[in-house]
This record gives structure tokens, sequence and C-alpha cells, in this order.
């Protein structure tokens, strides 16, 4: 008999299947999963992939099937983050020697980052002047989120338009790479943004408060759910829908921006169409698994059902991988959303120097200072070793190297 490619912790609550072997796996990150286990609509087990680590609520790496509720921690608050790849026809030997002006382009066509101190001045990461295409791409989204914020005022004023086609921080990125056959692929990472956030964080204190308002007991208050039925169930299964779709549509505006930038960098003409793969890695969905219909929250995990392609990609220095689902059940048909942090955004900070951190992303054409230092690879796992722990999850289809990347 084969044994299976996972391992199995029990407790009070389902079986935790886990596809963690040869990568570390945290307690505080196992404790986090049993908690979870323990709620009691958890349907069969919960399935966590080989990125695993600790998150702010929920764990992050985790896939969680519910039956008649919904927990807005396990989904957080960057609601329908993912990643987009598309594949050209340009080819290595066509890149020009010097990638610096290719990643200016891109800085230039896409904003990033936050600005500190704002003090009435536009934040650098999103829009002053909003153009044409932003413009048009929000027309579809527009009628729905003004539906939510009547109901919800407190999303009325957030950055919602401003920031359709925009990077945002942390470990959001746009990389130009090169697959194992020199093509030329475009990939890039990024959800739902500001308004993504606000839907989050206001509906999670929304649980919070039906909870204590009926008394009940949780292993840790960011577990807190939402009933189905419930009023806030029904809104926040609407706006996490709706924030998804503008996750989606913002990777499609800031792709075509990338697109049109490289073309006017190089001063050619090429296709950027030939393959593209778009997917959420923090979301919920509706799905059957096990004979039930669910509500299947994918935290740091991305869809892999037979057939089906995703992206996994490394750190900033790392290989990334464009897969296609081998749609293994007991994962829920799931995979591993990147290569999982193994050291917080302030340890990075404290024990990588410039230096090192230079050293590590040599021969990309990037930012190499201080402010990304929390990025450096060292502070994400080997993807190679989280790559073999899930090969009963996904096959690789190309092997993908950067040679630009702009950090966020």
């Amino acid at each position: 008999m084969t044994k299976a490619a996972y391992e199995v912790m029990r407790d009070d609550g389902v079986p935790i299947k886990s596809w963690t072997r040869g990568v570390p796996f945290e307690d505080a990150a196992k404790q986090q999963l049993r908690n979870i286990a323990s709620l009691p609509f958890i349907h069969k087990h919960i399935a966590v992939m080989p990125d695993v680590h600790l998150g702010n609520g929920a764990t992050i790496g985790s896939v969680v099937p519910t039956l008649g509720a919904v927990i807005p921690a396990a989904v957080g608050v960057d609601i329908g983050c993912g990643m987009m790849a598309v594949k050209t026809s340009l080819r290595a030997d066509q890149l020009p020697d010097n990638l610096k002006p290719m990643r200016l382009a891109i800085e230039a066509a896409v904003p990033h980052g936050r600005s500190k101190h704002l003090r009435g001045r536009r934040d650098k990461g999103s829009w002053n002047d909003l153009p044409a295409d932003v413009i048009k791409a929000w027309l579809p989204l527009s009628h729905q989120f003004e539906r939510l914020a009547q109901k919800h005022s407190v999303l009325e004023k957030t950055n919602n338009i401003n920031h359709l086609g925009t990077l945002g921080t942390g470990n959001h990125f746009i990389e130009v790479c090169l697959d194992e056959h020199d093509a030329v692929w475009i990939m890039l990472h990024s959800g739902s943004r500001g308004v993504g956030n606000r839907i989050g964080s206001y509906f999670i204190e929304q649980a919070k408060r039906d909870m204590e308002r009926w008394h009940i007991q949780l292993p840790d208050k960011a577990l807190a759910y939402l009933p189905e039925g419930s009023e806030n169930f029904n809104d926040y299964v609407e706006a996490v829908e709706w924030a998804q779709e503008f996750a989606r549509t913002n990777r499609e505006v800031m792709m075509a921006r990338v697109i049109a930038a490289l073309r006017a960098v190089m001063g050619i003409e090429f296709e950027a169409s030939m393959e593209a793969v778009n997917c959420h890695h923090n979301y919920v969905s509706r799905e059957r698994h096990f004979g039930k219909e669910v509500l299947l929250t994918r935290k740091g995990a991305v869809r892999a059902r037979a057939g089906e392609m995703g992206i996994i990609p490394g750190s900033m220095g790392a290989k990334s991988f464009i897969v296609r689902g081998l749609g293994n059940e007991d994962s829920f048909c799931s995979c591993s959303h990147g290569a999982g942090r193994v050291m917080s955004r302030t340890q990075a900070k404290k024990l990588v120097s410039l230096d090192e951190h230079k050293k590590a992303v040599q021969g990309v054409e990037c930012r190499a200072d201080e402010d990304v230092i929390d990025e450096t690879p060292s502070a994400y796992k080997s993807i190679d070793a989280v790559m073999k722990a899930q090969q009963d999850l996904i096959e690789v289809v190309y092997t993908l190297k950067q040679v630009v990347c702009v950090k966020g």
C-alpha cells in the first residue's frame, strides 16, 4: 500500500492533514490549526499546505471546509489576493542587456508601495487622476459596490476605484521571468487592496460582536463566525464575492499596463496572450467535497482541480512555477500558494543585512534597499522543498526565474 503523502494530527476536533514533510511547521501554527479543527461546523478535515505558517486570525496555508457558517478571519483582509501570469512571444535574447529602464517603466505604469506620513498628500500607491482604462474596468464593479456601501456605510470612504490597477505593499510584486525554454513571462501578485481590507476588517468585527451577543465561547476570538442565514452572513458572502472580482480585475488592469510599458520601452510589438493564468489564493467559494456542498476557504492556497492551472511563486530570488492540478480530494483539490515565511518581517529586518540581501537577489534587476529586506529570500522556506512535499497535488508545467522584480 502506498504511503500517504500527508501526515495527520488528531486532537479534539476533526483531523488535520498536512503536506509538510521536509518543510518547517511551527508549533504556533499547529495550535492555531487545532483551534480551527475544534469548531463544530468543520467538514471532514482540514488540509494544510507545505507553505504553512502562523497567520493573523487563521493559519496561512490552510484549506478549511465549513457547513452552515463562514469565518471571516480565515479568509482574511487581503480578499482575493492571488497571482496572474502571461506567457509572451518574446525570447530571452530579445531582452536588453540593461534591464533597469524596463523596471522603471513598470514602476511608472503601475502605482505601488505606500507613502509614509501622508499629511493630506496623495498616497503614491493610488491613482490621482484616474486613467481611462481604470474607469472602464471599474464600471462593471460599481453598481454592486454602491449597493454594498448603502447597506454598510463604512465602505463608502474606502480606496476603491483609486486602488484599481495598483500593486500594494508587502509581498506583492510584478516580475519579468524566463522559463526553461527562454520564453519571457510577465507575472504579478496582488489582491483587493484597500477596499478588500476594509470589507474583511469590518465583517471580522461584526462576527466578533455576534459571538459576544450570542454568548458563544471560542478557542480564539479571531475565529468568530457568521452562521448561514443571518443577515451578516448574506452581506459578507456578497461583499467577499465582489472583492474577489475586484482582485481579479485589479490583476488584469495591471497586466495590461505592464505589457504596454514593456512594448513602449523595448520599441517592439510582441504577443502576450499565448498562455495566461489568473488565480486567487485568499478566498472562499462554494464547492462540493466528500458528498457535501461546503463553503471552502483557502487562506494561502490555490485551487488545483484535475487539469486546472495555477501559480506557485518563490521568493524574489528564487524560482516560481506554473502548475497543473492533479485533483487530489484529500487536499480539497488545493496546493500551496508560495514558499511560506520562516521569518516575520520584523525578524528579517533584524537578522538579514543589506549586503546579504543584495547577494541573495544577484542577477535580478530590482530594488535592493533597507525597505525590501523583509522580503529577502532567506525569510522564506525553500521553494524546492515546498514543491517536493506536494508532488501528489500538482505537476509542474513551467519553471520560471525572474530577471526583473518590482516590489510594493
